[in-house]
């Protein structure tokens, strides 16, 4: 009995992949669970796997102590001497307790904790084994399918290839042989721990490795891949000897090597690239195939370059739905903005209007203190035009701007813009409106000079009409008209005094 049941263990332990000693606590551990529950007490309980009897004992454990605090866990040394007679303060007392009386109920719950210890064990065993092959290569054979996801047989252990894990091209069959690799181990996963993965980049990295003994050998290092399952990779490569060409090695002669991994891969296509560690240069030949004018880093802090291509290149540089630009910015860890020569041109041509335009000064913001135009001015803010194109959480970063400043700003701004269609107009027409208070007070001094001399025209002209001398015009010239009045004068006092005489004469 003790041979068979002792044979048992061992069998289990070989199918699961765990040391015997495990089964064994977990009987043992089963034991105590099954005793306690049927002597409802709360005594320390034992158990012991016995491997020449194959009986499984339960001993009560009770501590030996001077003073007994807790009689169901301790035990006074007067008590226990006259159980063990060489009993001492801090040794224990065993005593059996029967198992033969335990009933059906207890057995089953005795099974319930063996199945759950040696299964907690066996997740152990292969969290152990498989957490530190992380991202290795491995041959499954798919065994089954749980909704869209898979279960696939590893050999020891069953993995899991979610849908997302999985090739967008590929369809999978029941028995259908994969190279897969391993994603992540989930200790907590209630399935199957181990997930694999078909649409990982460190698939083709792997396949690289086993292709190109270059790469095995670390001649030839993949120094970073890009990867969108079932349509496209880049992969960067970089040689440790000058001798040896990276691209060329991975391609192969006639293309031989990547061609294999191609037809792994269901024709998926590969683009390879040689490594640079400068930004730029890598930038360059990560946009391949399309050929790029110059490229130029914006922002080094963010990591964000801009690349100009012709606008021939344009297309080819994006990829279908952009599908080139995404793959190159994960190569190279980088964002990238993609302009066409025309784009950039009109750029520079918007940038260089907005400096030459004129601007409004933000003293023309009417109920704004000194105070706060300093303030907005300190934080790179110097026109009106800027600060009506900032939004409210903009203005409330600037230091000393609250949410009531911002309101007072913005009824500001809306009454400046909207007190003119005269806004605009008092901007550009300044001087003009200087030139027409001008011209309106040269005519006002104007129509003051004219309008004594036409007085005097007006009362000089009816007196010459009685002039009766033929060399005095009845109608005074257009310069007579035009002369001061001061001059006109002496002329008609004259004329009256020869009319005098002459009438004078007559009459005698």
């Amino acid at each position: 009995m003790a041979n068979l049941l002792y044979q048992q263990i061992e069998m289990l332990s070989r199918e699961k992949h765990i040391e015997p000693e495990i089964v064994v606590s977990a009987i043992e551990d089963a034991m105590v669970v099954a005793a306690r529950k049927y002597y409802k007490t709360e005594e320390d309980l034992r158990g012991k796997f016995n491997t020449e009897t194959g009986q499984v004992d339960v001993f009560s454990v009770l501590t030996v102590v001077e003073e007994v605090a807790d009689p169901t866990r301790e035990i006074s040394i007067a008590d226990a001497r006259r159980k063990n007679p060489a009993a001492e303060v801090g040794s224990e007392i065993l005593t059996n307790k029967p198992t033969d009386v335990l009933g059906r109920i207890a057995a089953q719950t005795a099974k319930q904790v063996i199945l759950q210890k040696v299964r907690e064990a066996e997740r152990d065993t292969i969290f152990n084994e498989y957490h530190s092959r992380v991202g290795e290569l491995v041959t499954v054979i798919v065994k089954r399918a749980e909704g869209p996801d898979l279960i696939v047989d590893m050999g020891r252990t069953e993995a899991r290839l979610p849908k997302r894990e999985q090739s967008k091209l590929e369809t999978y069959n029941i028995g259908e042989r994969l190279r897969v690799v391993i994603r992540m181990v989930d200790r907590a996963a209630k399935g199957p721990q181990v997930i694999v993965s078909r649409a990982d980049a460190a698939l083709v990295q792997r396949l690289f490795e086993m292709e190109v003994p270059e790469i095995y050998d670390g001649t030839v290092q993949i120094r970073a891949a890009a990867r969108e399952s079932g349509e496209r990779t880049k992969v960067a490569v970089f040689s440790r000897d000058k001798d040896v060409d990276p691209v060329g090695a991975c391609v192969g002669m006639k293309g031989m090597r990547v061609q294999s991994i191609i037809r792994e891969l269901r024709g998926e296509k590969i683009d390879i690239i040689p490594y640079s560690e400068e930004t730029v240069a890598f930038a360059q030949k990560a946009l391949s195939p399309a050929k790029v004018t110059r490229v130029q880093i914006t922002d080094p802090e963010s990591h964000k370059l801009e690349v100009i291509v012709e606008d021939s290149q344009l297309s080819l540089a994006i990829g279908k739905k952009g599908q080139n630009v995404r793959l190159a910015s994960k190569l190279i860890g980088w964002d990238i903005d993609i302009k066409s020569e025309e784009e950039k041109r009109r750029e520079i041509e918007e940038q260089m209007t907005a400096l030459t335009a004129p601007t409004t000064p933000l003293t023309a913001l009417a109920g704004v203190g000194p105070k706060t135009i300093e303030k907005i001015e300190a934080a790179g803010i110097t026109s009106l035009e800027q600060l009506a194109g900032m939004t409210p959480e903009q203005l409330m970063e600037i230091p000393g701007i609250g949410e009531k400043m911002v309101d007072k700003i913005y009824q500001a701004v809306n009454q400046f813009y909207e007190g003119g269609a005269v806004a605009p107009a008092a901007e550009g027409s300044a001087e003009t409106g200087e030139v027409a208070d001008a011209e309106a007070a040269t005519d006002v001094q104007t129509e003051t000079t004219e309008t004594p001399a036409a007085e005097t025209a007006e009362s000089a002209a009816p007196q010459p009409e009685a002039v009766v001398d033929d060399e005095v015009p009845t109608q005074l010239p257009p310069e007579a008209a035009a002369e001061p009045a001061v001059e006109s004068e002496p002329a008609t006092e004259t004329d009256t005094d020869s009319e005098k005489e002459k009438h004078n004469e007559t009459n005698s």
